[in-house]
């Protein structure tokens, strides 16, 4: 199969200047103005930004065992049609894939049914919660992308510490969902302990439930050398102790979600599940910080965490309710509109964030444009209007505080392994 995409906008190219870019066995064989070939397909870009297809390293795709929720085929198409060509699965499912036999079942429903590039996670321990160590150096050889405990943090030190030991000589990341649940007084906590939640009467989180971990963890992988990666990164503090562990030479990254970008607590209209997510958007001076540490580069990349739920169970109150939001359609369409027609940001360092910095960070081999790469390709129209409505999601879910909101930038067509994967709604 060949394909031609025509008069594409590069990003590192003057605006107005539009190239052509010819792909043939899976790889990218040429780029320059005018190219003089023929294809099998041919994708009319018409001046819009094409990129190196988006990265997602934090996504949740509830199969096997939620299906009702989402599932690796309706997961997948939700990214692409968000741009995505790569995105990394977390394994809160069940069964959860800490066995091999569990992950390579994950595997060949991701090979059967996948509409991208779906890297799958394994648990750092056993069920997730446990203390006992999953097969590592097993895992790995099956195919394993890192090791998670998404969803619950590891509560003691020295099962982290174990763990680490191993994947530092494995040279797999441990990448963690930091939480300390001795810190959560109030038990059933459902939003950021600060000054909504009192306002609204509802049991509060606080942030030195993540922070603390975290700062407990990066000595912890000074110690023994493991690539350690911080999910979705919410308060100041995290960002100063991430920023003073990077100063220090240890081997941290960091990631941020869309949602804790552009909301705070002082978002949250009401006692709304849509508004619930763990962690929970915190204060406004929390917002500015990690915008701050992604400036600078204490923080490494953006995350969407997209996380589906039925529509019965994000329907009224938080309380009862599970957390989680859905992202993978709506994030860089967001955080253009957002972030960098506003200023606050430039469109390189966005797209830096969601293709160069993932791919660099975990040795995907992807993020780039170049002759010779893999083509994972992304096109955005930069002045297309849209409104977020339930309608507009490929997702089974469409649990998300966006709704209503106008967004520009949303993805044209989206090319995997030199595949047409989504185009036009389709």
């Amino acid at each position: 199969m060949t394909l031609l995409i025509k008069e594409a906008q590069l990003l590192n190219t003057e605006l107005g200047q539009l190239t052509d870019i010819y792909i043939e066995n899976k790889t990218i064989s040429a780029i320059g103005q005018d190219l003089p070939y023929e294809a099998d397909t041919v994708l009319e870009a018409k001046g819009k930004l094409v990129t190196a297809g988006l990265i997602d390293v934090h996504v949740h795709l509830r199969e096997p065992g939620f299906e009702y929720k989402e599932t690796i085929e309706t997961g997948s198409k939700a990214a692409a049609k968000g741009g995505f060509t790569t995105i990394c699965a977390m394994p809160n499912v069940n069964p959860a894939p800490d066995t091999v036999e569990a992950l390579q079942n994950i595997q060949n429903i991701i090979q059967r049914t996948a509409a991208v590039k779906v890297k799958p996670y394994v648990p750092i321990t056993k069920d997730l919660t446990s203390d006992e160590l999953t097969d590592q150096s097993a895992l790995k050889k099956a195919g394993a992308f890192a090791f998670t405990n998404d969803g619950v943090g590891v509560q003691t030190a020295a099962t982290m510490y174990l763990a680490m030991q191993t994947a530092a000589k494995l040279n797999v990341p441990i990448v963690a969902h930091t939480e300390d649940n001795s810190l959560l007084f109030d038990d059933g906590g459902v939003m950021h302990e600060g000054k909504r939640n009192q306002e609204l009467g509802l049991p509060g989180m606080s942030q030195l439930t993540e922070s603390t971990q975290i700062a407990r963890d990066v000595l912890l992988a000074e110690a023994t050398g493991v690539h350690y990666h911080v999910c979705h990164v919410s308060a100041k503090e995290s960002v100063r102790v991430i920023r003073d562990a990077k100063k220090a030479g240890i081997n941290v990254t960091a990631e941020v979600t869309p949602h804790h970008l552009l909301l705070c607590e002082e978002d949250i209209p009401a006692d709304s599940s849509l508004y619930k997510m763990n962690p929970p958007l915190r204060s406004r001076s929390d917002q500015a910080a990690l915008l701050e540490g992604l400036l600078d580069g204490t923080i490494d990349m953006i995350a969407t965490d997209h996380a589906p739920h039925s529509e019965a169970e994000k329907k009224g109150s938080m309380i009862g309710s599970p957390f989680g939001i859905i992202g993978s359609e709506i994030a860089f369409p967001l955080l253009y509109t957002y972030l960098v027609k506003t200023g606050k940001v430039s469109l390189k360092q966005l797209i830096d964030w969601m293709t160069v910095n993932p791919a660099q960070t975990f040795s995907l081999g992807t993020g780039k444009i170049t002759v010779g790469s893999m083509a994972d390709i992304a096109c955005f129209d930069l002045e297309q209007k849209n409104s977020i409505e339930k309608d507009f999601f490929h997702s089974k879910s469409s649990n998300t505080p966006f709704i209503g909101w106008t967004i520009y930038g949303a993805a044209a067509f989206t090319v995997v392994n030199g595949q047409v994967v989504y185009q036009e709604g389709k």
